[in-house]
This record gives C-alpha cells, structure tokens and sequence, in this order.
C-alpha cells in the first residue's frame, strides 16, 4: 500500500482518512478523524514517504516544545505499518484552514497593515521556536497558511527545523530549505567551504530572521530580492558588493513596512533584531502606521530592457562553467552592502505570471511542502558515479528498478517509461540524492509490492 496514496477509510494508528490533503517531498498529508470520536473534529496526519524517516522524530520533538496560537498543535506521532510489513511514521497535527501566503496574497487586494499584521504573527512564531531552542530553517511564503479572512497565519512545516542538541541528517554544507532564502552568511560559508565535505552550517535564529525579510520582500513586490551583480566568481570572498533595490522602489507601500523589511534584510545579523524584537515592531507599525497603511500594496511599473533576462541566463551558464549549477544559483541570489538604491535591476514579472521554469518554488503543498529527500527505492538504486553530477543525477532513459510504471497516479509525471514524484519546493540545482529534468527535481515512484484492492469507488 502507498503511503501517498491510502485508501478512504484507512486506519493509521487511532487515526481514520477522510480525504487527501497536500503532498511534500518528505510526507503526505491526510485528513482524519479520531477512530469512534468522530465528534472531536478532524485533524491533520501528517505520514512519511520513506520508512522509518528520522527527520519526523525530530519534527515531532520540535513541535512538543510549541504552544503557540499560530504554530498547529502536535496531538499525536506514531508509526503505521503496511500491509506489506514496511514501517512508516506519522504524526497528527492540528487541522489549518487556510491558504498559503503568496496564493492569498494574488486572490485578494492586500494593504500594508495586513502585511504588517500577519507578518507579526510569523515572526511571533519564529520568537516562540527560538526560545525553545529550535530554528525552523525553511520559513518562505508556501510555509505560512492565512485563513479565508486574512486575519491569522500559521507557520507550518517544521520538518526541516532543527533544535540544540538534535543530530545531524545531512552531511552537506549549505542548510536546509530552499536557497532563495538562505542569509548572506549562509551563502558565503557554502562559496569559502565549497571544496570542504566535512564543513557544515549551523542555521540559527538570524537565519530565519532573514528568510522572514525575503519572504515579506516576495509578498508585497512579487520578486525576490535582486540577485548578485557578479564580475568575477573568484573574487575575495566570493561575491561583489552590489548595490540594492529598495522594496518601496518595487512597490507602493507604508514607508514603515519598507523600513522594517529592509532591516529584517541587513546584511550583519546583529542589525536584523531577534523575531521577538521583530514582531513586536510589526505589531507596533500595524497600530502606529497611520492612513497611508490602509492603501493597497501595488507593483512599480518596470522599464528594463528585453534583453535582460537573456544576459541573465547567459550570466547562469558562465557561472555553471566553473563552479557547477549550486554556487551559481547561491550566486545568483546572494547580494551585500550595506546602501539601498534606487538603481535599476533586470526585470522580473510578478510570480504568479512568471513561467514555471523560473519559478524560486512551485506552489505550497500544505504542511508537507519539505525541502527534498529521497524514498528506500531511490536509495537502493542510485546510479553509478558515472552517471551522477556534482548536483542531483541525470534523468535515466529507462525505468529504475522498483519503479512505478504507467499509468502513473494524478500527481505524478511520466519520464522515460517510469512515474516520478516533481518535488515542489525544488527547482535546479538538484539535491545530489535526486534526479533533474526539465528544470525541476524529482524523486522515483516507488512501485507497490502488490495490486491495490482496496480503493474507494
């Protein structure tokens, strides 16, 4: 039985699935009901896609440490076995209704006081983690869930956090979660380490300050925040300083929200403020922002010219020449100084137009939307060092063994004869434990050790 796809009616642990949430990299989410408590209400099982996966004990450990009213309560975490004896854990959340962030944000007419508002209520959360010891390490748009209203948000997905003392997972420098939002200092460990396996980053809560600035930078311009003016990709440090682009030079906005994201964006941690600080001064600005903080958020027109983006991807493919698709695309994200300017960048359109390929990170899948990992099958399988590349893995022209063949389930791609899971938050540079194609990452479907009998009509 696929852990991606249970029945209606199946039984995991104390737990009954009424319907299908959304699909991640690391775990599939349901929607359930206690067993013979159907008055409870229902509730959010979150159920791993690879067995045994220790990143949910650690999730689970994380968020015990939490009573926060815009981080889901744990209830329970356990372990559900297959018909086919193969372990599986899970845990059971509080059911969110909401949207994430940036799909809100496009589906409604947004002001600055709400920006303000639910951004205090995520850096509230962050604060809460922080003190418990804990760093969330993936906080973005497609993390954070607003209710229909837009009056409360939830920061979700702490699959990729991390708490003082845990161990470690991964063995490669660079954090987890999605390089967009990595801090400058994160960005200039990987390029100083970037010939050193053993190196390895600690996030901590600053970090999580600064992917909270890129996120808010991406809700109210619709751009992530312009990319490193490159001259020469083995100069000092391993960066230029370039200068930036206010977000108030992108978008109309309350001068103090433009404030606030600029410092969240600083380039020495120190001048960023801890998440409590943080929120209490978007609390603050939502009071104290006057009139001008109830217009509507509006884009900037941009006059660039149209070959911008093609020197863009030129820009890329120089940069992949010597130090291969992750420190360019590091590169390409990375930018330090310390003056705002109202200089011209190369254009990029709001995110909900621009195509796919292009895309920093497909649309939210709930709270499963993990950074990318690998299933048993995948591990079992890896191909040759032949075939592998310093990032991620060439697609195979023939099926792995062990995978799923066609016809391949709704959310899966059919690739070479095989079915693939398209990892959402992953664009290239691919993990080196996944396969790239067509400018996304994907994981094998594994294929079930026996015809399902069991579907729901």
């Amino acid at each position: 039985m696929d852990p991606s796809a249970l029945p209606l009616g199946t039984q995991v642990g104390a737990w009954r699935v009424l319907s299908r949430g959304s699909h991640g990299s690391y775990g599939m989410v349901y929607r359930v009901e206690r067993a013979g408590n159907a008055e409870a209400g229902t509730f959010a099982l979150k159920l791993a896609l690879r067995q045994m996966d220790p990143r949910f004990e650690r999730e689970a450990e994380l968020l015990s440490r939490l009573t926060h009213a815009h981080v889901p309560r744990l209830f329970d975490q356990g372990v559900w076995v297959s018909p086919e004896g193969v372990s599986f854990p899970f845990l059971v959340m509080e059911w969110v209704e909401g949207v994430p962030l940036y799909e809100w944000a496009v589906r409604h007419r947004v002001s600055s006081r709400q920006v303000l508002g639910l951004l205090a209520q995520v850096a509230s959360a962050l604060a809460a983690t922080h003190a418990a010891g804990g760093v969330h390490r993936d906080v973005k748009g497609d993390n954070v869930l607003v209710s229909a209203n837009g009056a409360k948000a939830f920061l979700v997905d702490f699959g990729s956090g991390s708490y003082a003392g845990a161990r470690r997972l991964t063995w490669r420098p660079e954090p987890p979660g999605t390089f967009q939002y990595w801090s400058i200092e994160a960005l200039r460990f990987r390029w100083r380490f970037r010939h050193d396996a053993t190196a390895h980053y600690e996030a901590g809560p600053a970090d999580d300050v600064y992917a909270l600035g890129v996120m808010a930078y991406r809700l109210v311009t619709g751009v992530y925040p312009p990319p490193l003016e490159s001259k020469a990709l083995d100069a000092g440090d391993g960066y230029v300083r370039s200068k930036r682009v206010a977000p108030e030079k992108q978008a109309h906005m309350s001068p103090k929200l433009a404030a606030l994201i600029r410092q969240m964006l600083a380039e020495k941690p120190s001048m960023r403020g801890n998440a409590a600080e943080v929120a209490h001064a978007l609390e603050r600005a939502a009071k104290d922002a006057g009139r001008q903080a109830s217009r509507v958020v509006t884009r900037r027109p941009k006059q660039v010219a149209a070959s911008t983006l093609g020197a863009r991807l030129r820009g890329w493919r120089v940069g992949m020449m010597w130090l291969g698709w992750l420190t360019a695309a590091a590169l390409a994200v990375l930018w330090a100084g310390s003056e705002w300017t109202e200089r011209e960048v190369w254009e990029e359109k709001p995110m909900a137009v621009l195509p796919q390929e292009y895309l920093g990170e497909a649309e939210d899948g709930g709270t499963s939307g993990l950074a990318s990992t690998a299933f048993k099958l995948h591990e079992d399988t890896k191909g040759s060092e032949s075939t592998r590349g310093a990032i991620g893995l060439e697609m195979p022209k023939t099926p792995l063994p062990g995978q799923r063949r066609p016809p391949c389930k709704r959310y899966e791609v059919e690739v070479s004869g095989g079915c693939w899971h398209a990892l959402q938050d992953k664009i290239p540079p691919c993990d080196e434990d996944t396969y790239s194609w067509k400018n996304r990452c994907y994981l094998p479907s594994p294929s079930p050790r026996r015809p399902a009998t069991s579907e729901p009509p």
